[in-house]
């Protein structure tokens, strides 16, 4: 791929970035009034300013946090908005809490608070990396978007890694991603010892590589111990070359029981990455599961419901959306074998080798 080419794909990769919208957390207590608050545990490796705010550049140990988010009435589901001028809480994300934790067990005692406030059959905890081209605010609010929209169990956490959020930085995200494997097994086992019985891990983009290279070093550290350790893991559009993902999951052998990947062709995102990397495809876009059909996972196709850069399709359509929240539960559907948690889903079922693929459809009937 010649350099102009290069330049014009990243050129029109943050035109469509750009369309998002984006801007810093906004602190308004009042906004808990009229919207519908979403507590997000935060761990970040970011460094900070001297005025307290985190940069995409790379810090030190975990820092901690708990945000109070007020999700909007007036919104799409799937939709995120942030003020462009005066908050208005019938229509924006505000924060209307920020407690920050000076220690880690700090952290951890507030996260069982808050696991304790569930039933005892929902004291989970879903935790959240998302990235590529977002900043620390986009990431807070997509988790609390995310945990209105799908309606999740359990207790949200989000891991905010390093990331300058612009495509021309994708080198240095990629590193980052590496520098952020500790913190994140650090945060994994902070979540563990607050008491949750059932942790599920959700990595988009970039925060896939993140997870699955965290879960191998766990695994080469003590084999056996992410078996013990996470129940679940779900990738969206993961940004992993194929090869590669397989060598981590026989490291990480056996992966969690519950383990799904969202995929979309006509992930835009993924398309420049492939290029980048002189590969046809990345894990997040592969046309099938034959590539990975030696490993006992489930595969959601989304490719029919991807628009745009259609890199965040499974939590940004409101048809996707819809058609997850049709679940019973996602923790029900979770526990469920493979083959029924994919008959919970409207479409296509296949079963290639050890893998099972869902291809979603508009106004296809429940598979069944």
């Amino acid at each position: 791929m010649s350099s102009s080419r290069i330049a014009a794909a990243l050129a029109a990769l943050l035109a469509l970035a750009a369309c998002s919208e984006r801007g810093p957390l906004t602190l308004m207590p009042v906004a808990a009034e009229i919207g519908t608050v979403h507590d997000v545990f935060v761990a970040t490796s970011r460094a900070y300013t001297v005025d307290g705010l985190p940069t995409g550049q790379r810090g030190g140990a975990n820092r901690y946090s708990k945000l109070s988010i007020a999700v909007p009435p007036n919104r799409e589901p799937g939709s995120v908005s942030v003020p462009t001028e005066l908050p208005d809480p019938h229509n924006d994300f505000l924060v209307t809490a920020d407690q920050q934790f000076d220690k880690p067990d700090a952290f951890r005692n507030a996260l069982r608070a808050s696991l304790n406030e569930q039933s005892p059959r929902e004291r989970e905890v879903i935790r959240f990396g998302l990235v590529f081209i977002i900043t620390f605010a986009e990431g807070v609010l997509r988790i609390a978007q995310l945990d209105l929209d799908i309606a999740l169990p359990g207790v949200a956490v989000h891991y905010s890694w390093p990331s300058l959020a612009s495509a021309l930085a994708y080198g240095y995200d990629r590193d980052s991603a590496l520098f952020a494997r500790d913190g994140l097994e650090a945060l994994i086992r902070e979540i563990r010892r607050a008491g949750t019985r059932h942790l599920t891990v959700v990595g988009h983009s970039m925060g896939a590589l993140l997870t699955m290279e965290t879960l191998r070093q766990m695994s080469i550290a003590a084999p056996g111990t992410v078996h013990r350790t996470v129940n679940a893991v779900v990738l969206l559009s993961p940004d992993i070359d194929v090869t590669v993902f397989q060598a981590q999951a026989r490291r990480i052998d056996p992966l969690p029981e519950e383990f799904i990947i969202f995929t979309s062709e006509r992930d835009r995102a993924l398309a420049l990455s492939a290029r980048l990397t002189g590969q046809a495809t990345r894990l997040g876009n592969i046309p099938d599961a034959s590539a990975v059909g030696d490993l006992p996972i489930t595969i959601i196709d989304v490719t029919a419901f991807s628009s745009g850069l259609g890199h965040f399709t499974a939590g940004s359509s409101p048809a996707v959306i819809s058609l997850t929240r049709e679940m019973q539960s996602v923790s029900d559907a979770f526990r469920e074998d493979r083959a029924g948690r994919a008959g919970l889903l409207p479409g296509t079922v296949l079963t290639v080798q050890n893998a099972t693929q869902v291809i979603l459809a508009p106004g296809q009937t429940r598979a069944p």
